[in-house]
């Protein structure tokens, strides 16, 4: 098979599509041949050298695909040769080829097509996990998602409007503002000409900034509020008020997704399957695909990531 590989740590130029070792299935796992999968924050992290990659993980990025099992190995039920599925992975989905714990699996909602469906494991499992499983957000609370024109960002404006919240987001500009509404927000702040901290207080914040957000998330949360941070776009430090989270009853969850226990990620794989898929069946929560690009050229989708002027995920598709 052919795969992506990152030849050091660097810009977009070090991916390369190169010759690689089919993958065989172990025990509990099975292989999907890769019809597509998706770039994701992560994914940038590492071919920058920033996020080294889980024990017994593939080399290769990628924490998506969608496609067809090709190969069933020991153990496994409830799938078969065939079958088409999307899933989510620890890496190796810049590939042809991927070894996936079954647990992992998801079917591909009706109504979607199979590349298409690639745009889903990542962001559902990212927001799912963390804004319901940890956060706790339910129907009538205040939520803020920062950063909603991203593939996480669309998928959590969405969840948390299907739950009952009000739901704030920041974005970078106009356009970004008014997809934002689109999709659900009730309030699309332009981070470069207003502060978020003014529009709170928010019962549960999704943070993929990090850095000096720590300090003004803190400052705008309600009462029993929490804030789950996911992302060090901004860095790795920030000032934190211990006084606000004390008399606040406020709590911080700082939560990875990549590198859980493959039954932790299974039952988390679980409930979205259960709880979110007939969202997305009953047009209630949409894809947002910004852009396809050929997965040969990751390159390009990682130069347009880095841009930072898409709106949803970007995907990378074989054939």
């Amino acid at each position: 098979m052919k795969a992506i590989s990152i030849k050091e740590p660097g810009g977009p130029e070090v991916l390369e599509w190169i010759e690689a070792e089919d993958p065989l299935p172990a025990a509990g796992e099975v292989v999907v041949d890769v019809a597509a999968s998706a770039v994701n924050r992560a994914d940038v992290a590492q071919r920058m050298g920033r996020y080294p990659v889980p024990p017994g993980a593939s080399p290769h990025p990628g924490l998506e695909v969608s496609g067809r099992i090709s190969a069933v190995g020991e153990g496994v039920t409830g799938w078969q040769v065939g079958d088409e599925v999307c899933a989510l992975l620890a890496g190796g989905g810049y590939a042809q080829k991927v070894a996936v714990p079954a647990g992992q699996l998801l079917t591909v909602p009706k109504g979607i097509g199979l590349v298409e469906a690639a745009a889903l494991p990542e962001a559902v499992t990212t927001v799912w996990s963390n804004i319901v499983m940890t956060g706790k957000l339910k129907e009538g609370e205040t939520f803020l998602m920062h950063g909603g024109a991203g593939g996480v960002g669309t998928m959590a404006i969405q969840i948390a409007k299907a739950i009952g919240a009000r739901v704030v987001t920041t974005v970078g500009g106009p356009e970004k503002a008014a997809r934002a509404r689109e999709l659900g927000a009730d309030l699309a702040i332009d981070h470069r000409k207003q502060d978020f901290t003014e529009h709170g207080p928010y019962d549960v914040i999704l943070d993929v900034i990090g850095g000096q957000y720590l300090e003004r998330n803190v400052r705008s949360l309600a009462t029993d509020g929490r804030l789950v941070v996911i992302g060090l776009q901004d860095g790795l430090e920030g000032q934190l008020n211990l006084g606000e989270l004390v008399f606040k009853r406020a709590s911080i969850h700082g939560t990875t997704l990549r590198a859980r226990p493959v039954t932790q990620k299974a039952a988390i794989v679980a409930e979205v399957q259960k709880e979110v898929w007939p969202l997305i069946e009953n047009g209630a929560v949409q894809l947002v695909i910004d852009q396809i690009v050929p997965m040969a050229e990751a390159a390009e989708a990682h130069r347009l990531l880095d841009l930072g002027q898409h709106i949803g995920k970007i995907l990378l598709v074989n054939g």
